[in-house]
């Protein structure tokens, strides 16, 4: 790589305009204004972490938000019987965006199984824009809705068909 790229890839335009264009495409800021995704881009942060270090730990409430920019982590849920993993993350993934929205502990823990960089926004940060854009809270909270139920749609599909334990926990969209 020659030095103009080196220099380039760490210039403060540059990252912000990345941060702008993964908020872009990240479906919880997609309806966002542009205004407001220049404020959210300007306050996001990165981060890098080593294999085996975690992003949050399970009853934490970090307030925090990541999109995996590079490398993958594991999901799990620490239970009396032990350690359970509940599925692996790779790049290009956005987790958290319940943290933004308010105080709630985590149920799960995230470590690195790679090197890793992400994206991190902080629920602080989230909500001074929300603050300075008030207009913009009926389109996140429309957003929630649509996940949950886009999310209880796939869930119907793959499960509920053989599996009668599911039947019974299912209508998280009916809360």
């Amino acid at each position: 790589m020659n030095s103009f790229m080196e220099k380039n890839e760490t210039c403060p335009t540059c990252e912000f305009d990345n941060n702008l264009t993964i908020l872009r495409e990240i479906y919880f800021f997609s309806e966002l204004p542009l205004d407001a995704l220049k404020v959210l881009a300007y306050l996001c942060i990165r981060e890098n972490f080593k294999p085996g270090d975690y992003l949050f730990h399970q009853k934490d409430d970090d307030g925090r938000a990541f999109y995996l920019i590079d490398g993958q982590a594991r999901l799990s849920h620490e239970a009396e019987n032990g350690n359970i993993t509940i599925r692996e993350f790779d790049k290009d993934t956005f987790i958290g965006s319940f943290a933004l929205l308010g105080n709630s502990r985590r149920l799960f823990s995230l470590q690195t199984l790679t090197d890793m960089t992400c994206l991190i926004l902080e629920r602080q940060k989230f909500i001074k824009v929300l603050e300075q854009f008030p207009a913009i809270l009926p389109r996140v909270l429309q957003t929630v809705v649509s996940g949950i139920h886009s999310w209880e749609e796939k869930f119907l599909a793959q499960m509920l068909e053989g599996c009668d334990q599911c039947k019974g926990k299912m209508g998280v969209s009916v809360i």
